[in-house]
């Protein structure tokens, strides 16, 4: 999945997790690879589906589990493959949970330049507002990733895909205030770290602290508790609403289906409906 089918390092953490579900299920029950049925995976899937598992999540189980059996038969593991003729299961799709254009900027004020890492935080907040970018690609950020010249942030996103987003004035602004006065003393704690967003001790910043940051400043900006990709969702989802293009926005996020984007429509129309409800005389 890594070397060939180059799947990023959280998909190919997450269909190991399912294997290892799959592999203590069928060592429960004395089951072997050589002698897997479709009975067998249905059965795990039923079992998974009793221990609370949502329709998004079986469907990735079974994902990993046709990738797993191809792979095994053709490494003449299997003679037959057993998830060849089973249904995918369809997840509900679900509306994402967005800020309002003002519920963003209480957001983006919360971090207080004058405490600790406090331009730090906001330089993160302001990015992933204005650029819309996962999670997973701003903790990958260097420093050589802002074309300041270009004024855009060089993304790395899924199956190693790269795209170049702008990057809007006030989020510049955050990010120098961020080069120039607190990223130089954390650097000095880890020499040649190339990073862009740095730890209190200077290494890299994980996916786990950035929703950690996200949250924090949630909270205390008096919003629900929200994570990165609420941001990534109402970037695209405000960026519609101002008549901006649906392949445009595409392009920004790093979708490779525009039906993936198409959701963010559904939000906007959403609003719309609410909007007519409420004004039309005959609404």
């Amino acid at each position: 999945m890594r070397h060939e089918a180059a799947l990023s390092e959280h998909t190919v953490a997450a269909y190991r997790r399912d294997l290892a579900r799959f592999a203590a299920f069928c060592v429960a029950n004395g089951w072997t690879v050589r002698s897997l049925t479709p009975e067998q995976v249905v059965a795990f899937l039923a079992d998974e589906r009793g221990s609370g598992a949502s329709e998004a999540t079986l469907a990735r189980r079974l994902c990993s589990l046709r990738c797993f059996c191809r792979f095994a038969q053709g490494e003449g593991l299997l003679e037959e493959d057993p998830c060849a003729e089973l249904p995918t299961p369809r997840p509900t799709r679900r509306l994402p949970r967005l800020l309002s254009a003002q519920q963003v900027e209480r957001l983006l004020k919360a971090p207080d330049p004058t405490r600790p890492l406090g331009w730090r935080d906001r330089a993160i907040l302001e990015l992933l507002y204005a650029t819309g970018a996962r999670v997973s690609e701003v903790a990958d950020l260097r420093t050589d990733s802002l074309l300041e010249q270009l004024e855009v942030v060089r993304c790395e996103g899924k199956r190693d895909k790269h795209r170049l987003v702008p990057l809007g004035r006030r989020a510049r602004t955050a990010v120098e205030q961020y080069l120039a006065r607190e990223r130089p003393g954390l650097a000095a704690l880890s020499p040649g770290a190339a990073w862009l967003f740095l730890s209190r001790t200077g290494r890299r910043l994980g996916r786990d602290r950035l929703f950690r940051i996200a949250r924090q400043h949630a909270l205390a900006a008096g919003l629900p508790p929200i994570s990165p990709h609420t941001l990534r969702h109402s970037f695209a989802t405000h960026l519609l609403e101002n008549g901006a293009d649906l392949r445009a926005v595409q392009d920004m996020l790093g979708h490779a289906d525009v039906g993936t984007t198409e959701i963010y429509t559904h939000v906007d129309r959403k609003r719309l409906r609410k909007v007519h409800a409420r004004f039309h005389p005959r609404g």
